[in-house]
């Protein structure tokens, strides 16, 4: 909602179901700085969603799934609201022979589990080239195991629990396909014992993992580090990065800058990343956006907060009528 805040608009929150103590938490916090009522908060299910879509609102913005981001976009069309639709990510990361393998490794296994895995742009599918491939495997086995699980407010806590149990047995599902199907589990972390009644799941390395299963197509949102072995070239690393409906973010390791920059150039993503995951590094200025089916519109950064406005052009009849300024707005004289 900040972008929409930040273009002058009142807005109406609708937090996710499964979460909605954050949402209230963040909704709030915003709410005391403002002029009452100017940000409101709406707590429910999808039904209360498609209310809401249906109100006489005129733009709507939503995080969430590419069914939900449809049935929105087919709500908004009969009275062509405006919209910016964040939806989901299966976000590759593409590791050459020539890469800073330690970085590398590292980067793979935090950011793929990052808050328990459920952000939209956690690395989902890493491709490493094979003649690198055993020893990236046992970096990242290394590493993962430090992830531990337990309550958050253990001090020994790495990743906390899934957001629900439902999205927990979706996870183990899409393991038991990758593992039926040929991947191996090079590692599982450890769950702190107490924690067994809670929707944890175990920081989960899987590996040989083979191009075309489920765990490559449907977006996780899990603890899981997945890796696969390329031949190593560029044009077969674009086309497995490329090899999804979704198009959110992409990430590329390679201390050859040039190549790095022509892989992350034909990569068909909103954002990549160059030696570095880029929802850390990303400027304020830089808009977030989605291609494929990961998206439409964007927000983040000054193009981000435009796409909660809609410009307006006054033309004069002469230079000598034109104002300084219009509701404290400066003009452009040309």
């Amino acid at each position: 909602c900040l972008p929409a805040l930040m273009a002058g608009n009142c807005v109406i929150l609708k937090p996710s179901e499964v979460v909605p103590l954050v949402g209230a938490i963040v909704g709030e916090a915003l709410a005391s700085v403002l002029p009452k009522n100017v940000l409101q908060i709406a707590q429910g299910d999808g039904a209360v969603g498609a209310a809401l879509v249906q109100a006489d609102v005129q733009m709507v913005a939503m995080t969430g799934s590419c069914a939900t981001g449809k049935k929105i976009m087919a709500a908004c069309a009969p009275g062509l609201k405006r919209l910016v639709l964040e939806l989901g990510g299966k976000d590759p990361m593409v590791v050459f022979a020539d890469a800073d393998l330690t970085k590398a490794a590292e980067d793979a296994v935090s950011f793929s589990l990052f808050n328990c895995g459920q952000v939209c742009c956690s690395v989902e599918r890493i491709y490493v080239a094979a003649a690198v491939k055993p020893q990236f495997d046992a970096l990242c086995a290394e590493a993962a195991l430090a992830f531990v699980a337990a309550d958050g407010f253990d001090a020994e806590a790495k990743i906390g629990p899934m957001v629900s149990a439902m999205q927990r047995d979706a996870v183990r599902a899409q393991v038991e396909e990758a593992v039926g199907g040929g991947a191996r589990v090079l590692v599982q972390a450890p769950v702190k014992p107490g924690s067994e009644k809670g929707t944890f799941f175990p920081a989960t390395v899987l590996t040989d993992v083979p191009q075309g299963a489920n765990i490559h197509r449907s977006e996780t949102f899990g603890p899981l580090v997945v890796i696969t072995e390329f031949d190593g070239s560029e044009a077969e690393g674009v086309r497995l990065a490329n090899d999804s409906e979704f198009g959110l973010a992409a990430y590329v390791y390679s201390q050859d800058l040039s190549k790095a920059r022509r892989v992350a150039m034909d990569i068909k993503a909103g954002q990549v990343g160059i030696n570095n995951w880029s929802l850390g590094k990303a400027p304020l200025r830089c808009p977030w956006v989605g291609a494929k089916g990961s998206g439409f519109g964007f927000h983040s950064g000054t193009d981000g907060w435009r796409q909660f406005s809609v410009p307006k052009s006054l033309i004069f009849d002469e230079v000598g009528m034109v104002p300084d300024d219009i509701d404290g707005t400066r003009v452009l004289r040309e």
